[in-house]
Parts: C-alpha cells; structure tokens; sequence
C-alpha cells in the first residue's frame, strides 16, 4: 500500500515525529538518503520518503509491503494524525481503529 500526506511541517520535524512515533520497530535511514526511513521485520516492510514540496509544504510517502488494512497500515495512518496535530494543535479528529 501507498499512503502519503502533505503537511506544513519541515522535513527535520516529520523525521524526528516518525522516529518518536516508531521507537520500538527500530527504524533506520535508507542508503537512499537522509530523508528516509525503513523497517523490515515479521510486521513486514515500511519505507518513508519525505520531501520539501513547492513553498512551504513537505510531502510524507509511506510505502508498505502489505495488502489491504494490515496492523502496519493502520499505524502509518495514526502517524499521520500525529503530523496532522503537531502542525495543527486545535485538530480534534483522531483515528478510530
């Protein structure tokens, strides 16, 4: 699955949430660049691709490996939540799974 998420977050603060939000999978920088993290483990794999977008916008890409709603999706989609609240504090939505 391909998840992605635009936010007014820098890229140093989308990392660093991404790094406090997966702490125990241990995710690691990609060979690709600093701007990136992987996991690979019995969950299966994730890579985040983060990247300074026209003006003042950063754009977050989630790749995984698994098909249709699988645990490591469902935890992609509440980091996007948490990105969504560090750049907009009054947001109230949270994710209900």
């Amino acid at each position: 699955m391909i998840h992605f998420h635009r936010t007014s977050l820098s890229t140093v603060d989308v990392l660093a949430l991404a790094d406090a939000f997966f702490p125990t999978i241990g995710l690691e920088p990609t060979s690709s660049g600093e701007r990136s993290r992987s996991f690979s483990g019995p969950l299966g794999q994730l890579r985040i691709d983060v990247r300074a977008e026209g003006g003042h916008y950063t754009f977050v890409e989630a790749h995984t490996d698994q098909v249709g709603e699988s645990r490591l999706d469902r935890n992609v989609k509440r980091y996007f939540v948490r990105l969504h609240k560090r750049a907009d504090p009054r947001h109230l939505l949270d994710a209900a799974y």
